[in-house]
């Protein structure tokens, strides 16, 4: 059985993070029920409507090349070819490939007010709704509300903020902190509130004015000290260094030269004895040579 009670109340606090008594969420809104198939219709929508429908592929009409028959019909053996661009063919052209299309859904204007309805009662029953008296941002301050999320406790959490109306101070601050998410309340949809974890709304934006009370502005973080980088040196500041601290080392002492070894003395082949006269030379030329064995 769904709750239907409409008795849900919020907390409730200041622009800086100031707690509040609690405040009576409006029955007309939050009224307990929960309309699933109505959610589900919403966001599938939704995200359909995200599509932007670009894939294409080519069919055979498309695929360049291709024009005549690639060998004649009959008397080749081989099986009849229209041609080579057909989608059997490697390069071909593809069959019941995805075209240009949209995605879009329409869903009617009473079936969105309902799954949004449904989704602030679905947050409502975990206690994830949270009101805030107003949000007054000078200036965009990416610093102050991160430390008011942080303030609140919900800094690990996804939060969605709705405000009275467009506020781009307070949006330009948010828009850098990946788990917040700021939005008019008259444009928020199912599936943002559901994205969620915590949704804080503006008092003004429902209908609740909230008297203003004594506020501190949140402290914020303390930054990390900046790291010191130190510089890596550069090939050529590195030869240089080689260089000066070569010349700044001291010069070695220069080392006597080595003596060579003496090589031995080669010995000399004996000399062959002349022979002392002509008649002499003749008889050992006539010698006839010994034929070995």
């Amino acid at each position: 059985m769904a709750d239907t009670t409409n008795s849900f109340d919020a907390a409730a606090y200041t622009g800086n993070g100031t707690a509040r008594d609690r405040v009576a969420l409006p029955g007309d809104m939050f009224d307990g029920v929960v309309n699933k198939p109505v959610l589900h219709q919403a966001v599938k929508a939704f995200l359909a409507n995200q599509r932007q429908g670009n894939a294409a592929t080519k069919t055979r009409g498309k695929v360049i090349g291709g024009n005549q028959k690639p060998w004649k019909q009959k008397g080749t053996g081989r099986a009849r070819q229209g041609s080579i661009r057909a989608p059997n063919w490697v390069g071909g052209g593809t069959v019941f490939g995805p075209i240009p299309r949209s995605y879009a859904q329409f869903v009617p204007k009473q079936v969105r007010a309902l799954a949004r309805k449904s989704a602030f009662n679905a947050r409502a029953r975990e206690g994830a709704v949270i009101l805030i008296d107003a949000f007054s941002y000078d200036a965009p301050k990416t610093s102050r509300l991160a430390a008011f999320v942080e303030r609140l406790g919900v800094a690990d959490q996804k939060v969605l903020i709705l405000t009275d109306g467009v506020k781009s101070n307070l949006h330009m601050s948010g828009r850098n902190i990946p788990t917040v998410h700021v939005l008019p309340y008259s444009d928020v949809s199912a599936y943002h509130i559901l994205w969620s974890d915590v949704v804080l709304i503006e008092g003004s934006a429902i209908g609740q004015t909230m008297e203003p009370i004594a506020d501190t502005e949140p402290t914020p973080r303390a930054k990390a000290p900046k790291r010191e980088v130190v510089a890596k040196p550069t090939h050529a500041k590195k030869k240089k260094a080689a260089k000066t601290a070569k010349k700044a080392a001291p010069k070695k002492a220069e080392k006597a030269p080595k003596k060579k070894a003496a090589k031995p003395a080669k010995k000399e082949a004996p000399k062959k004895k002349k022979p002392a006269t002509k008649a002499a030379a003749k008889k050992s030329a006539a010698k006839p040579k010994k034929k070995g064995k």
